[in-house]
C-alpha cells in the first residue's frame, strides 16, 4: 500500500537543519527548486492501493538513488551515511532521529518499480521543462555527441572490475595501515573468476575482522564497493559477457565492450535528449532520434551542432517544425567532397573541358555514370583515359597496370544536399557555431569522471538507461543551480 510522500515530520530536532544545512548546500537547493511528486505520480500505478504493509515512499526512495549517483557510493554506503549526515536527512525530508531503510531496498525498488518505465525521458524533460521556465534555455542550438560507457564485465569475464575494486580497497587498508600488507591473502595470479571471488571474500573477510579498520570511512566505502559487486558478479558470471552490450569503436585502432550514449545538448550546457544504445551503434542514424526528444521536451530547434558522423544524406533533409530546413554544422565527409584517395593519387578537374587531367597532364576521353539513378546517393561519375597515351606514359607505374584495357577515374556524384552544405560549410554562421562543440566534450567528462559514467553500475541495457537518466538528471540540476 502507497500513501503520499510526507514531509519532514513535526520534531523537537527539527531546528538542527537551519543550523547544520548550509543554505548554499548542494541538496537543499535541489530539494528548493524542485517539487518531487512527478515521481510520486509516475510510480502510482507500480503499488497496490489497497492491500498489503505501507510501503516507503517512492520519492524518497528515488532520492537515495540519487544521491547514490551524486556522490557515487554503494547501495550499503548512502543508507548508512544517511544515518549520520544531516544534509541527507534533510534532503530525503526525514526528522532527524527517524531511521533509515534496508539497503536492499533500494535494489527491489531499482528491479520492480523502475523498471519498464521511460526513466531517462521523463527525468530530462523535468530538468529541460525547468531551465525553460527560468528562462536559461534561450538558443534553438542542440550540439550531438556520443560518449561510451565500458559493460560491467568485458566481452570474457568480470575480473578487471574484481582486480580494480580489491586493489582500491588495498590502497585505502594501506593508507590507514602499511603493516597490513604482511596479513593480506595470497591474490589469485590466473584467470579463474571463481579464483577472484575466493580472494575476494577472503580480503573482505580478513578486514572485516579489525572492526576498528574497517568501520574507517575510507576503508569501509571500498570495502563495500568491493561486497557489492562480488555479489553481483556470482549472480551474473556463468554469463560472464553482458548479452546487451556490444563492441565499439572510438578510432580506427581502439575498441571497447560496453554501451554509447547519444546526447542533445543545448548551448547553455543544459542535455535536452538522450539516447541509450548498445556500442556497435553509430551515431548518425540516431540524430532523428535526438531531434524528436529534444522536440517533445520543449526545445524549438533550428540548428544542430555535431562532428562529420552527423552529417550524412538522411540527416542534411531534416527539417523544423515548421518546415524550414535544420541547419547542420558538421562538415561532411571529405571521401564525398574530395574523394578518399591519397593527395598524389588524385587527378585535376578541367572545369572548361569538365573533365578531369591526370597527373601527366592526359585529359579524359569522356566519361560515363555508373549505378542506377534511383540510387543516385550511390552513384560515380568514371571517367576514360585514352591507354595507348598511358602505356608509354614516365608516370606509369602505380598508375596504369600493364596489360590493362582501360584507365578509369572515378568520383562519387554529390548529391543536391550535399553540395549545399558544402557551400555552408563557408559561411559565417558555419564557422560561429562551430565553436560551440567543444562543450559537450566537456559535459561528456563530467558525467564520466564526476558521476561514475564510465562504466556501467549493473548488466543490461536496461539497466544503462536507468544510470544514465540518474547521471544526467544530476548533472542538468548543477547546470541549472549554477545560473
Amino acid at each position: 500500500m502507497l500513501v503520499q510522500q510526507q514531509k519532514i515530520q513535526l520534531s523537537e530536532y527539527s531546528r538542527l537543519y537551519d543550523l547544520i544545512v548550509p543554505k548554499d548546500n548542494l541538496l537543499r537547493k535541489i530539494n528548493e527548486m524542485i517539487d518531487f511528486s512527478f515521481i510520486y505520480n509516475e510510480l502510482l500505478d507500480k503499488y497496490c492501493s489497497n492491500n498489503g504493509r505501507t510501503a516507503e515512499s517512492p520519492v524518497r526512495m528515488f532520492k537515495y538513488l540519487l544521491l547514490k549517483t551524486i556522490f557515487t557510493v554503494s547501495d550499503v554506503d548512502v543508507v548508512e551515511r544517511s544515518r549520520y549526515d544531516m544534509s541527507f536527512k534533510y534532503f530525503l525530508e526525514m526528522s532527524p532521529e527517524e531511521d533509515v531503510i534496508n539497503s536492499s531496498s533500494l535494489t527491489k525498488f531499482r528491479k520492480l518499480r523502475l523498471k519498464d518505465m521511460d526513466l531517462l525521458n521523463l527525468l530530462i524533460g523535468k530538468t529541460v521543462s525547468i531551465a525553460l521556465e527560468k528562462g536559461i534555455i534561450k538558443s534553438k542550438s542542440i550540439i550531438v555527441d556520443s560518449t561510451h560507457s565500458l559493460s560491467r564485465s568485458n566481452p570474457y569475464s568480470p575480473l578487471e572490475v574484481l582486480r580494480q575494486r580489491s586493489k582500491l580497497l588495498r590502497k585505502a587498508v594501506y593508507s590507514m595501515d602499511e603493516d597490513f600488507k604482511d596479513q593480506m591473502p595470497q591474490k589469485n595470479e590466473s584467470n579463474d573468476i571463481r579464483k577472484e571471488i575466493a580472494y575476494c571474500k577472503a580480503l573482505q573477510k580478513l578486514i572485516e575482522s579489525d572492526t576498528t579498520l574497517s568501520e574507517i570511512p575510507a576503508v569501509k566505502e571500498k570495502l563495500n564497493l568491493l561486497k557489492e559487486t562480488v555479489e553481483d558478479t556470482q549472480e551474473n558470471y556463468i554469463i560472464s559477457k553482458d548479452v546487451d552490450a556490444r563492441v565499439g569503436h572510438k578510432t580506427a585502432d581502439s575498441s571497447f565492450f560496453g554501451y554509447k550514449t547519444h546526447l542533445a545538448m543545448t548551448e547553455e550546457r543544459i542535455i535536452a535528449a538522450a539516447v541509450v544504445t548498445s556500442g556497435e551503434k553509430g551515431d548518425g542514424p540516431e540524430l532523428p532520434k535526438l531531434l524528436n526528444q529534444a522536440r517533445s521536451n520543449g526545445m524549438e530547434v533550428d540548428t544542430i551542432i555535431g562532428d562529420a558522423a552527423y552529417a550524412g544524406k538522411e540527416n542534411l533533409k531534416l527539417k523544423d517544425q515548421q518546415g524550414n530546413k535544420i541547419k547542420i554544422v558538421a562538415k561532411i565527409n571529405p571521401a564525398i567532397t574530395h574523394g578518399a584517395r591519397k593527395e598524389e593519387e588524385k587527378f585535376d578537374y578541367n572545369k572548361d573541358a569538365d573533365m578531369f587531367v591526370c597527373p601527366a597532364g592526359h585529359l579524359a576521353m569522356y566519361k560515363r555514370v555508373q549505378g542506377k539513378k534511383i540510387y543516385r546517393c550511390n552513384q560515380t561519375m568514371t571517367y576514360y583515359f585514352d591507354v595507348e597515351k598511358c602505356k608509354v606514359c614516365p608516370l606509369r607505374d602505380g598508375c596504369y597496370k600493364p596489360e590493362a584495357k582501360s584507365k578509369t577515374y572515378s568520383v562519387s556524384i554529390r548529391t543536391d544536399e550535399h553540395i549545399e552544405q558544402e557551400v555552408f560549410q563557408q559561411s559565417e554562421y558555419f564557422r560561429e557555431k562551430s565553436r560551440h562543440r567543444y562543450k559537450i566534450e566537456a559535459k561528456n567528462s563530467e558525467l564520466k569522471n564526476v558521476h561514475g559514467y564510465d562504466r556501467a553500475d549493473s548488466y543490461g541495457l536496461e539497466n544503462m538507461k536507468m544510470q544514465g537518466a540518474l547521471a544526467i538528471f544530476v548533472v542538468n540540476l548543477k547546470r541549472i543551480l549554477k545560473f
